[in-house]
């Protein structure tokens, strides 16, 4: 029953992968094998599964068979969706099924079944590849279980102690028995006539990749030096750009000529199976000298551009030599782990091979901690333990750790973990640094193209390229410190299906097509409000607080449909957070009731325009000219010159005053006081023409001149004048009591002043000034009629309700 049931599934499934466009597809012997295979592998992983005896080799490739079968599942659960969506819009054109006993016309009734069966011959495929894709999964994890299930097991799994002498002797005897076997195996090889044919037949090919590798690794560093000083003719001198071009040829060419090496060996013959498996290895061992040793000359490199400030040249010459060592260090380990692969020898031994390189290792990154601890002292309490030098002390502390504790944990017989902290810490390290080094090229070649120079550094563009490579590296990182590369390929592939929020579905691939879209649509706003701003307004009679207003509105309307049309492309349905959002909106909306009052109140001073950008009003007792509207506040720029921040319900329901709305005319006020005695009407007759003689009052209506009464030291009057700009008003003001004060000194008339009579009981005791002997200063005559040629600053204490300065 159950292989029937098997052969059923098999054949909807195939309708699925074989012709998707049509329900009624003709099934192939080729489909149907192919669903049949991956039941059989399915089942066969499912026994080696609860088996768990298989090998970490065996595991991985039956992995990565059912991971091939997953993803032909997955590119098949999203066949025939377009034909899907258009059978269920037909049938919901159709209306709902009548309820109870009614009937339903014939004709519609057999479109409906007609229409329904189709639907159910596509949906069927699509619900077997899900379930398929579901098992599938589901396998995979179990295997990645298993896998890091042991590879926990190994890390802390405890062995022999490589400082027991007892383990010592096998230990050699084992290393000379490798060494003498690898001899053998060449020199058996040697002295055969199958060798000796094939190297009289390839001797040529072998002499011109001997020369060759000579050639390179004898001339490629003057060859890399010539290259560069014809790079250099080029342009960019003093750059760097084409110093670290010509270090990489440094690195290329001798790795050319190993890699020439090893090929001439290979054609040889001579290596049995020991000795190919450690020439497969060489050039993988020759780079990383090379790696590393371009590493360390980079340092000194850098070290010299920036005037040997953080290291000495002493310090870098000796830090070269140490990344030296550990490359060499690097080598001898990946030559331990190919001894134990090859000759399959004990723990114990292994321990004991493996032990001298750890300790040589930790006390090598302890002594690059003492470098850069004794070096870096000054820098290090000059800057702070902020920002960046916060992780080089993190870094500092790391390395103090790892040196320590990995010879201690290979002492006790962690081997294992002691290797797998050590030996990624290394390579942690000079990948941070070949990190800095390639930043710093870009940010080279980017000062070099834009003309920046040494500035581009310290860019922007610098920091975004860190932070780039920064997250490049973290797949590295990861296989260094044990990660398989099957885990990262899951991991990559769970993130491209995305991640549900409320029943919205994110990937990288519709939020990225997301951010592109609506970068484009943000673009064009601003290019279509920059064109109303700069050509279209001002052709028009549109005031400047109007032009403002549609500029605006134009882009907060332009980004809204932006993000509308970016939604819609990318393919967010927005539908299942409805509910969702309608009961945040509820607590969202007391908690940010304030901004949407201010956002609302924003949107009405845009569009009824109470007040205008260059308007001048007062406002809660502030007083100004109003420099931006904006859809939450609104800048107001006080006489002071300081920018004041009001919020747009102010505005709206605050009472504001408008002293320049629909036009800038103005009144002032500018009150005179006069001695008791004087003529009035002579007076009146003065001030007057000092009021009419201005050119900023207004002839209509004309100026007015009031005896306000009499004071208590003076007889007051008041001139009141209508202004063509209020605006101008203290201007004005000044103007007419420098003119009044002119006048009246030539008419005698005189204003007066508060007098205090005081009483001293000991005046012998203050005895007069040189200066009250010389007698006052007199004051020098005034100036005829002058006006000002541009408005006095104001202040709001300019501004006294009192006397009159008003619209």
């Amino acid at each position: 029953m159950l292989a029937q049931v098997r052969l059923f599934l098999v054949l909807i499934f195939l309708c699925l992968v074989g012709f998707t466009s049509s329900a009624n597809a003709q099934l192939t012997d080729r489909q149907s094998e192919y669903y049949q295979g991956w039941l059989r592998t399915a089942d066969r992983a499912e026994s080696v599964i609860e088996a768990n005896r298989a090998s970490d080799a065996a595991l991985e490739n039956l992995r990565s068979e059912i991971n091939n079968y997953r993803d032909d599942f997955n590119r098949a659960r999203g066949a025939n969706t377009d034909r899907i969506n258009t059978l269920q819009s037909q049938i919901k054109a159709l209306g709902p099924k009548p309820e109870g006993d009614a009937p339903e016309p014939e004709d519609i009734a057999q479109l409906r079944a007609h229409l329904e069966e189709q639907l159910n011959s596509l949906r069927v495929p699509r619900i077997i590849s899900e379930e398929a894709y579901s098992r599938a999964n589901g396998l995979i994890s179990e295997i990645d279980q298993i896998l890091r299930t042991r590879q926990k097991k190994e890390f802390f799994e405890q062995g022999p102690s490589p400082i027991n002498p007892s383990h010592w002797g096998p230990a050699w005897v084992d290393i000379k028995e490798a060494i003498q076997s690898l001899t053998n195996e060449t020199v058996t090889n040697l002295r055969s006539d199958v060798v000796r044919e094939q190297i009289r037949d390839r001797g040529l090919a072998i002499f011109v990749l001997l020369v060759i590798a000579a050639v390179l690794l004898i001339f490629g560093k003057r060859w890399s030096e010539r290259g560069g000083d014809y790079l250099r003719s080029l342009g960019g001198a003093g750059t760097g750009v084409w110093s670290f071009a010509i270090s990489l040829f440094r690195i290329l060419l001798p790795w050319v000529g190993v890699l020439a090496v090893v090929v001439a060996i290979s054609l040889t013959g001579v290596t049995g199976l020991r000795g190919s498996l450690l020439l497969e290895n060489v050039p993988y061992w020759a780079a990383i000298i090379l790696f590393y040793d371009w590493i360390g000359r980079q340092a000194y490199v850098i070290g010299a551009s920036q005037g040997f400030k953080r290291l000495s040249a002493a310090r870098i010459s000796e830090l070269r030599v140490y990344i030296d060592l550990l490359a060499v260090l690097l080598v001898l380990h990946g030559m331990a782990l190919l001894f134990e692969r090859i000759e399959n020898v004990s723990d114990a031994t292994r321990a004991v091979v493996s032990f001298p390189i750890i300790v040589a290792t930790a006390l090598l990154l302890l002594r690059i901690r003492q470098i850069r601890s004794t070096d870096s002292s000054d820098q290090s309490a000059a800057t702070g333990s902020a920002g960046f030098s916060q992780v080089v002390e993190f870094l500092r502390r790391a390395l103090f750790f790892l040196g320590i504790s990995s010879p201690v944990l290979a002492i006790f017989g962690y081997t294992n973990a002691s290797e797998a902290i050590v030996f990624p810490a290394v390579k942690t390290l000079v990948l941070i640094g070949a990190l800095v080094i390639l930043q710093r090229f870009i940010s080279q070649v980017y000062g070099w193209i834009t003309g920046q120079g040494d500035a581009a550094r310290d860019s922007l563009f610098s920091v975004l390229v860190g932070f780039a490579l920064a997250i490049i590296a973290l797949p590295i990182l990861a296989i260094y410190w044990g990660a398989r590369k099957t885990d990262l390929l899951e991991a990559w592939s769970r993130l491209l299906l995305g991640f549900d929020i409320g029943g919205v579905t994110i990937s990288p691939t519709n939020f990225l097509t997301f951010v592109a879209v609506f970068a484009i649509g943000y673009t064009l706003t601003r290019l279509l409000q920059s064109g109303l701003r700069n050509s279209l307004l001002p052709k028009t009679k549109i005031d400047p607080g109007g032009q403002n207003a549609i500029v605006s509105g134009s882009g907060y309307v332009g980004i809204t449909i932006a993000a509308l049309i970016a939604i819609m492309v990318a393919g967010f349905d927005l539908s299942s957070l409805a509910i969702v959002a309608g009961a945040l909106s509820v607590g969202i909306g007391f908690g940010l009731q304030t901004i949407v009052s201010n956002f609302v109140s924003g949107i009405i001073l845009l569009v009824e325009r109470p007040i205008s950008k260059g308007d001048w009003i007062d406002v809660n007792g502030m007083m100004g000219y109003v420099r931006d509207i904006s859809v939450r506040s609104t800048t107001i720029e006080t006489f002071d010159r300081t920018d004041v921040i009001v919020p747009n319900s102010d505005l709206i329901s605050g009472v504001v005053t408008n002293y320049t709305r629909g036009n800038t005319i103005g009144r002032v006020i500018v009150p005179v006081g006069v001695a008791y005695g004087t003529d009035t009407r002579q007076v009146e007759t003065i001030l007057g023409e000092v009021a009419n003689s201005h050119p900023m009052v207004l002839a209509n209506p004309a100026p007015s001149v009031v005896f306000q009464g009499f004071g208590a030291d003076s007889l007051d009057f008041e001139i009141r004048a209508i202004l063509r700009d209020v605006n101008w008003v203290l201007s004005v003001k000044s103007d007419m009591n420098h003119e009044i004060n002119r006048r009246f000194a030539e008419a005698g008339i005189e204003i007066p002043f508060a007098q205090r009579d005081v009483w001293l009981r000991n005046p012998e005791a203050l005895q007069p000034s040189e200066n009250e002997k010389q007698g006052p200063v007199k004051p020098e005559p005034s100036t005829p009629n002058t006006h000002s040629n541009r408005p006095v600053d104001m202040t709001e204490a300019d501004l006294d309700p009192d006397t009159g300065d008003e619209v």
